[in-house]
């Protein structure tokens, strides 16, 4: 599965041109196909998507993709093939935008545009999964910042600084730990 996508983001980027549109494709094909074959646990679906975000991340690297649209669509794919809404909605934003950020460490990428596309991708699904663009984009700041927190304060600062801007024009609330990072 993850060298299926590997490989196939590099393509369907190329195919379309359009790397949010082939990241949820991608996405969403993969983890229907997953959660179809294996059955849909919350825990099962969230490994499967972290793997998938990794994934995602190493295959736009490799066509020089712009990240943070890489990271965008992720999070629109993960939410889609969950069909997750509320609580688990927000574990599942979380998780992967977790993911994302270490997936964009280990390929040297950009960290801060990883995050805010985590959260464009977060505010744009909201509507669909029944919660408030400022609650998706709540958990996906978490998220990044708990995984910039495990990578050092160097990418601590870097994700901080991303999260303290208005993004599609809603104001990221940083939750403790992370209010004053």
């Amino acid at each position: 599965m993850i060298e299926s996508v590997k490989h196939g983001i590099p393509s369907a980027i190329k195919g379309t041109g359009d790397v949010v549109q082939a990241a949820v494709d991608t996405v969403t094909n993969t983890l229907n196909t997953t959660v179809e074959d294996f059955g849909k646990t919350g825990i099962l679906v969230l490994g499967a998507a972290a793997h998938v975000a990794k994934a995602v991340i190493h295959g736009a690297t490799d066509v020089g993709a712009h990240l943070g649209q890489a990271a965008k669509g992720t999070v629109i794919g993960v939410l889609r093939a969950s069909k997750h809404t509320g609580a688990e909605a927000i574990d599942t934003i979380r998780h992967t935008t977790y993911a994302l950020i270490h997936g964009t460490s280990e390929v040297g990428g950009e960290l801060g545009h990883a995050a805010a596309g985590a959260v464009e991708g977060a505010i744009a699904i909201a509507k669909e999964m029944g919660m408030s663009a400022e609650e998706a984009a709540a958990a996906a700041a978490h998220g990044a910042l708990q995984a910039a927190d495990k990578l050092g304060s160097t990418a601590l600062d870097t994700v901080g600084i991303a999260m303290r801007e208005t993004i599609c024009g809603v104001k990221v609330v940083l939750r403790t730990p992370f209010d004053n990072a």
